[in-house]
């Protein structure tokens, strides 16, 4: 499928501002974790979100910048953001905190798969 111009800069926009809300809320997950204890407090599931909040800002940066390795670090940013979404909604029963963070990070993720499908099918054209 090939995008307009304005298609691909929506998409991107979209993608920005996804990745943004996913750094924020990662990081404010960490905090509501660490206070909460037990196994949201594992160090895992900790440096699992803060290897998604640093990928989403990495990966806006690369957009921005328009980098020739954007669509690598966009396919990484959309793994790490499906992990973080998987592990956030198993900590989630009853949780609101837990389950905000899975949904924004799927959305995150849903965004970043896009943006690499448009950049492949644009250097493919």
């Amino acid at each position: 499928m090939q995008y307009t111009s304005d298609q691909t800069s929506q998409m991107m926009q979209e993608c920005v501002n996804n990745c943004l809300t996913s750094h924020a809320t990662c990081l404010e997950t960490i905090k509501f974790c660490l206070q909460k204890g037990g196994e949201h407090a594992s160090p895992d599931h900790i440096k699992l979100l803060q290897d998604c909040a640093d990928i989403c800002v990495l990966n806006v940066g690369m957009m921005l910048r328009d980098s020739d390795f954007q669509r690598q670090i966009g396919d990484a940013c959309a793994d790490i953001n499906e992990k973080c979404a998987s592990e956030c909604e198993r900590l989630s029963k009853g949780d609101d905190v837990m389950a905000r963070c899975a949904e924004v990070n799927r959305e995150c993720a849903d965004s970043c798969r896009r943006m690499s499908e448009q950049g492949s099918s644009s250097a493919a054209g």
